[in-house]
């Protein structure tokens, strides 16, 4: 009895082919020790953007400074790559942000905190009147003391300060002084509000600061400090001149002499 053998065709000489392939490059891939593929046995542009899966490469499976600005392609990182909070202030090195690479209208106001801004940080003629648009200094934005300065008086608790220098060869020599920003009312300025360099009141607190060179004043009060001399004079107001814009201040020396002279300082607070 003979024994029907198969014949061989192209079909069943492929597919042994085909299956001997297989199963041998299931054998190679199975004998490689663990580890054994890394960075040097790569080629070049072996690993391409369409052989990963998505989220193949996490923020926790890339090592510290493992993508470098060299590393980046041009347009690589676009806001819509980046989440919220992912670049922070620790995160920026020194000039790493600067004038020429903020674009138009990148920072506006909505972005900024409050106290963001400060005039440490503003370099000199960094704000100037074409940079201003139209609107954006109103009076609700200036300080109190500065909206009375512009509406033409010193608002209350505030101290303008200046100095005086009166005398010559004469028995009486008078000086009048204008107030930079005119009080509401007129100060008060009694002859016991005229004292010496060193002297100090309830009303008149004495000269304070580097070198003893700012008079104070108390609310509502005219005091003068005087800080040099010649000639023996009595310094004192001249009531007649005391108003909510300026003082008058004379000076009587016992003789016509050449060395008559009074210097020294004065404040205004407004009450």
């Amino acid at each position: 009895m003979r024994i029907p053998r198969p014949k061989l065709n192209y079909a069943n000489v492929i597919a042994t082919i085909a299956l001997f392939i297989a199963l041998g490059g299931a054998a190679v891939a199975a004998g490689l020790p663990k580890k054994s593929v890394g960075p040097q046995q790569l080629k070049p542009g072996a690993v391409t953007t369409k052989a990963l899966h998505r989220k193949a490469v996490t923020a926790g499976k890339i090592a510290p400074k493992a993508v470098t600005a060299g590393k980046l392609g041009a347009n690589a990182v676009l806001p819509g790559n980046l989440g919220n909070g992912i670049i922070t202030t620790e995160k920026l090195s020194d000039q790493a942000v600067n004038a020429a690479k903020i674009k138009n209208g990148a920072v506006t106001t909505n972005k900024l905190n409050n106290g963001a801004v400060t005039t440490a940080k503003l370099g000199d003629a960094a704000v100037t009147a074409v940079k201003l648009a139209d609107g954006s200094v109103t009076v609700a934005k200036l300080g109190t003391g500065v909206i009375g300065q512009l509406q033409g008086k010193l608002e209350a608790g505030q101290t303008l300060r200046g100095t005086f220098d009166l005398g010559g060869e004469t028995k009486l020599a008078r000086q009048g002084i204008t107030f930079q920003f005119p009080l509401v009312n007129p100060p008060a300025a009694p002859e016991t509000n005229v004292l010496a360099a060193d002297g100090s009141t309830a009303a008149c607190p004495g000269l304070k600061g580097g070198g003893a060179q700012t008079p104070e004043a108390a609310s509502g009060q005219l005091c003068v400090y005087l800080k040099s001399q010649g000639g023996s004079p009595t310094l004192g107001f001249d009531p007649e001149t005391v108003s909510r814009l300026g003082f008058g201040l004379q000076a009587k020396f016992t003789a016509v002499e050449e060395g008559n002279r009074v210097f020294g300082y004065w404040a205004v607070t407004a009450p």
